[in-house]
């Protein structure tokens, strides 16, 4: 099995990486997709994350407000890092789970928004980084998300610098282009991922 950390700054496009290493075979741990299982209704992470913010962070449903949230965490470095700190295991260990269940040749790709953040480069045997300029970034999501400027510089500022993120890369791909150009760049990543993947099958 080879271990693989995907990331990339908000608006970098690693949806799209991610989208395409599954069609080619890869095995996806989402990151954000687990950090939303761990905080639905009747579960201890939406009860701890409840506990620390107020009941104010929940629709009249009874699920997390996941704007109201947002708001609150991006503004303020230490309620990140208060959600973070309740979040973070849960996701990892729900992710170790499910990595648990793969197949010994699978290529198995963590896609990880705070890889850099949190200092998760040692768990895996390599780093793929999406990469795209922060005027990329910011452009994307006021165009594509509907984001107001100022939240959108708010959340790139919450993450890793572009410096900080390419700092623990083993492979990079360019997404500061158009979307055509990135379909190419991921195929050949996913070849030397399969490469290296075979290659403690054939050295044994």
């Amino acid at each position: 099995m080879l271990k693989v950390g995907l990331t990339g700054g908000i608006g970098a496009g690693k949806s799209e990486v991610s989208r395409l290493l599954v069609s080619y075979g890869a095995v996806l741990i989402d990151a954000d997709r687990i950090a939303r299982e761990v905080v639905e209704p009747g579960t201890p992470g939406l009860a701890a994350v409840v506990e620390a913010f107020g009941e104010g962070v929940l629709t009249e449903e009874g699920t997390l407000d996941r704007p109201k949230l947002g708001a609150i965490v991006f503004a303020d470095p230490d309620r990140l890092a208060t959600l973070n700190a309740l979040v973070h295991p849960l996701v990892g260990a729900r992710s170790a789970e499910l990595e648990s269940r793969a197949g010994a040749g699978d290529v198995v790709v963590h896609d990880v928004p705070l890889l850099t953040e949190n200092t998760l480069a040692p768990l895996y045997d390599l780093v793929v980084v999406v990469d795209a300029s922060p005027q990329t970034q910011l452009d994307r999501l006021v165009r594509f998300r509907g984001m107001a400027e100022s939240e959108a510089r708010a959340r790139m500022a919450a993450q890793a610098t572009r410096e900080q993120r390419l700092a623990v890369a083993d492979l990079v791909i360019d997404n500061d282009g158009p979307l055509d150009a990135l379909a190419p760049q991921v195929r050949k990543v996913w070849d030397e991922l399969e490469r290296r993947a075979a290659a403690p099958a054939q050295d044994g």
